[in-house]
């Protein structure tokens, strides 16, 4: 946090080519913003002077050359990139790749230092940005390589209807049975149980554990993974203190709006989750990477290269963004406070209690 107490959003600029920049500054355009933190961007200066006049937009920023510099009630950006950056709106380009790269290690490496409070990332082009450093499908991955103390990640897409979870999530749909293991489950819904907890600040979670196959696999019939992978270990988390249920098959739980009755569901593939969410929420719902030390979230949505300069580009999931890396840093700070200097233990088990009594009984005897 700032010497003021408010909190430092980190924010990259994400693919210049898209509409990362159109939905920062329409958030930013409410004052009422600036009340609940200092937004940082890392990126450009002369990107975000090009969209702001394609835009037409009149919206303030201040330049400055590091996250000390930042001044609370503005809008402020760091270079992160050649001024000779080019720009060009819609189009795929490993320039703009680059950009985004260079913007999101500097936010990174702010954060490490903790120079920011939680970081807020605008859409990549996956395929752009990949580069020497860059050999990943997405921010989750990345996030999880920078990690120092080898954290698994987790991405949860959340909306004010459902939290989705996903056991596999940037991977081909040929590769996913094969990925689907006892350990994998285990780990994810592990970290999920642990997010909803620290990050969400539910005491007791309730999951629910989807299906890989149509109609949970009928018995074996459409595929033996839940008899053989998924029941298996639902029953072994259980054992061990994590309340979760299934294996639901996808389509009726979530046609018959099941999910309304758990605090968050594990889907066994990309698809399987993100749509349902997408449908129900998609410009409301945020993009989450739980199971590590940095707080990063996401508008669920991409890059958006066929509106991308026509301002027309809906802000609220970006906004709701922002909100929930807030609100996630704050519950943090509470489950940690909660939990620093726990009372002693100034009571005796019942059987001890008991042992005690009957002892004392026998020295008056």
């Amino acid at each position: 946090m700032s010497e003021k107490g408010k909190i430092r959003v980190g924010i990259t600029q994400g693919d210049i080519n898209g509409i990362g920049y159109e939905i920062i500054f329409k958030t930013f355009e409410n004052p009422e913003m600036f009340d609940i933190c200092t937004p940082i961007i890392f990126g450009s200066p002369k990107a975000a002077a090009y969209h702001r006049k394609a835009l037409e937009m009149d919206i303030p920023y201040n330049a400055i050359e590091k996250v000390t510099d930042a001044q609370a009630g503005k809008l402020n950006i760091i270079n992160c990139n050649n001024d000779e950056l080019r720009i060009e709106l819609g189009s795929s380009d490993a320039e703009a790749g680059q950009a985004a790269f260079q913007a999101l290690e500097k936010a990174v490496e702010a954060y490490k230092n903790g120079e920011i409070d939680a970081l807020v990332t605008a859409p990549i082009d996956k395929s752009a940005i990949q580069c020497e450093e860059f050999q990943f499908p997405g921010h989750t991955e990345y996030l999880q390589e920078c990690s120092d103390d080898g954290d698994k990640a987790l991405m949860i897409l959340c909306s004010n209807e459902l939290r989705v979870a996903v056991a596999t999530s940037h991977l081909a749909l040929r590769d996913i049975p094969a990925a689907i293991t006892p350990e994998l489950l285990e780990e994810k819904i592990t970290i999920l149980n642990e997010s909803l907890k620290k990050d969400f600040n539910i005491d007791a979670p309730k999951i629910a554990v989807l299906s890989l196959n149509p109609h949970a696999g009928d018995n074996g019939l459409l595929g033996k993974e839940e008899i053989e992978i998924i029941t298996p270990t639902i029953r072994k988390m259980n054992d061990g203190g994590i309340f979760c249920y299934g294996p639901f098959a996808a389509d009726g739980f979530m046609g018959s709006g099941k999910y309304d009755q758990f605090d968050a569901i594990l889907a066994m593939y990309h698809d399987q989750g993100l749509a349902p969410l997408k449908a129900l929420a998609m410009n409301s719902g945020i993009n989450f990477t739980a199971g590590l030390s940095i707080i990063r979230t996401s508008p669920a949505h991409g890059v958006a290269y066929d509106i991308a300069g026509q301002g027309v580009a809906d802000e609220n999931s970006f906004r709701q963004a922002i909100y929930a890396a807030i609100d996630i840093m704050r519950n943090r700070k509470f489950y940690a406070d909660a939990r620093r200097n726990p009372l002693r233990k100034l009571y005796f088990e019942k059987r001890d209690d008991s042992n005690r009594l009957n002892l004392q009984q026998a020295d008056q005897d």
